[in-house]
C-alpha cells in the first residue's frame, strides 16, 4: 500500500512538472537574459544607453516574474526525486536479507559488502 501511494504521489508530481515545463523554459531565459542585460548595462558609458538597459531589464522582469508557476514545477521535481529515491531505498532494503547475529565476523562481511556497493 505505502508503494502504491508513493506511485500515485510521483505520477502527480510527473503531471505537475510536464504541465510547469514551459513556464520553467521561461523562467531560465527570463533569469539568463537579465544576466545579460545586467552585464551590457555595467558595459554601457552612456546614460541614454543605461537607461535603455534599465527599461529592457524591467521589461524581461516582468516576463519573468509571470512566469512564477515554475516554482511550482521546480518543487514538484524534488518532491519526484524524492518520491524516486525513497521507493530505491525501499528496493534495496528488501532485496537484501539482513541476518541479525551475534557474530562479529558476520556482522563485518555484511557491512563490507552493503560498503561496496
Amino acid at each position: 500500500m505505502n508503494k502504491f501511494l508513493l506511485f500515485l504521489g510521483g505520477l502527480a508530481a510527473l503531471l505537475v512538472l510536464l504541465a510547469t515545463l514551459g513556464p520553467m523554459i521561461l523562467l531560465g531565459v527570463s533569469i539568463w537574459l537579465l544576466y545579460v542585460i545586467f552585464k551590457q548595462f555595467m558595459k554601457s558609458d552612456s546614460t541614454v544607453g543605461k537607461i535603455a538597459w534599465v527599461v529592457a531589464g524591467l521589461i524581461i522582469l516582468g516576463i519573468g516574474l509571470s512566469n512564477i508557476y515554475a516554482v511550482i514545477g521546480v518543487a514538484a521535481a524534488y518532491i519526484l526525486y524524492q518520491i524516486f529515491r525513497n521507493l530505491r531505498k525501499d528496493d534495496h532494503n528488501s532485496k537484501g536479507q539482513t541476518v541479525v547475529d551475534d557474530d562479529p565476523f558476520t556482522n563485518f562481511e555484511r557491512q563490507w559488502t552493503e560498503m561496496n556497493n
